[in-house]
């Protein structure tokens, strides 16, 4: 056995050959890392440094951006710097790792590898960049409509914008992904074996896509025609809302009390609907009132001019007060005024049926809706029936 000064001089002489090895200089620690004999090591080495190279340019390249759009004045760099921060926090990285790819083996069929995997990844952040830029396009000149206006044409505008971004995006979706596939040798091998059969591929693909190809068709004479805009009002399937969302595939309604009813495009092309704001977003309220035949009418009319005058959602563009029909017990009085759109419309016809109910229980109650009896001659009493 060896004793304590074997035992020290072993483990010095283990030290000193372990020092050895270690690098004291730059050259030293270069040589080490691209040297044969630690190749996972020089693999992760070149590709930490790469990364963090990367992510540090990508860095000052959107604090950059980010600085120049906070000292001009138009919000169109700012919206732009919002949207394509994400998709160049990795461009760089990438870019740096493809640049250090001859760095991180000498093997030919690894870097090969390496090199498709770049690939993919740069064509999906490329794409995903360009899907920002369109949500760039479509905000700055969403930010130029006035779409809390009424106006027809803004709103116009605006679906046709969106219904062009969605065909932007599933243009660019279809395009980075075959980039992508062709990209790698064996996809691109089974691609072409696959265009030598594209008539057979071709009709079965089409019957398989019919209803889906059909839909997205739908989409684009949505968007094109215009059957419906962006804040339209309508009423489907029973339910009043404004259209919030309009894609290739679906549309989404926003109903008054705030929940979505999702319906495919095909049902604005197949089924009838009410459209409150086709050509103008203007409406005329009405509010029905039945009243006994004794009612002033004159007296009435007079009190509902007075009131859309004094109230700030009528605009001031008309109003009047009807009789319409006739019934054995009451007559019915039709009000009517108009607003600029359907929530101004509303809100009228709440004020004008409460002031106008308030006006007859004060001013001639005898109006309301009455009952008529009569007590005929010799008829008994309901005593009288009672003991019968």
């Amino acid at each position: 056995m060896l004793d304590a000064g074997d035992s020290a001089i072993v483990a010095r002489a283990a030290l000193e050959r372990w020092a050895d090895g270690v690098p004291r200089s730059p050259a030293e620690l270069w040589a080490f890392v691209t040297g044969r004999e630690w190749p996972l090591l020089r693999w992760v080495l070149v590709s930490l440094a790469a990364f963090a190279l990367g992510r540090g340019l990508s860095w000052c390249v959107i604090a950059a951006l980010q600085r120049w759009s906070h000292l001009t004045r138009t919000a169109a760099d700012d919206i732009a710097v919002k949207h394509v921060g994400r998709p160049l926090r990795w461009l760089g990285p990438l870019a740096m790792l493809a640049l250090a790819l001859p760095l991180m083996s000498e093997d030919t069929e690894v870097r090969a590898v390496l090199r498709q995997l770049l690939a993919v990844a740069i064509t999906l952040v490329f794409g995903w960049l360009f899907l920002r830029i369109a949500r760039v396009v479509e905000e700055i000149i969403a930010r130029r409509l006035n779409l809390d206006a009424s106006s027809v044409k803004a709103r116009a505008e605006y679906t046709q914008i969106r219904g062009l971004r969605n065909i932007a995006d599933f243009v660019i979706g279809v395009i980075t992904v075959g980039l992508a596939l062709l990209s790698v040798g064996d996809v691109r091998q089974l691609g072409a074996s696959l265009l030598a059969s594209a008539g057979v591929a071709g009709i079965v693909f089409g019957f398989a896509a019919q209803r889906s190809l059909a839909t997205i068709l739908t989409g684009l004479v949505i968007a094109i025609a215009q059957p419906i805009r962006i804040n339209d009002i309508v009423v489907v399937e029973g339910e009043f809302g404004s259209i919030e969302e309009i894609t290739l595939t679906f549309v989404v309604v926003r109903l008054w009390d705030q929940r979505r009813l999702v319906l495919p495009v095909s049902y604005f092309t197949e089924r009838p609907f009410q459209c409150w704001s086709r050509s103008s977003t203007e409406l005329t309220g009405v509010v029905l009132l039945n009243v006994d035949y004794s009612v002033p009418v004159e007296s009435v009319r007079a009190e509902l001019g007075r009131i859309v005058k004094d109230s700030p959602h009528w605009n001031r563009r008309g109003w009047a007060l009807e009789v319409t029909d006739s019934t054995e017990h009451t007559v019915v009085l039709r009000a009517q005024m108009s607003a600029d759109d359907s929530s101004a419309a509303w809100k009228l016809r709440c004020e004008v049926r409460e002031r106008l109910i308030g006006f007859l229980q004060q001013q001639c109650p005898e109006s309301l809706p009455l009952v008529r009896t009569s007590a005929v001659a010799g008829a008994p009493t309901a005593k009288e029936r009672r003991s019968a």
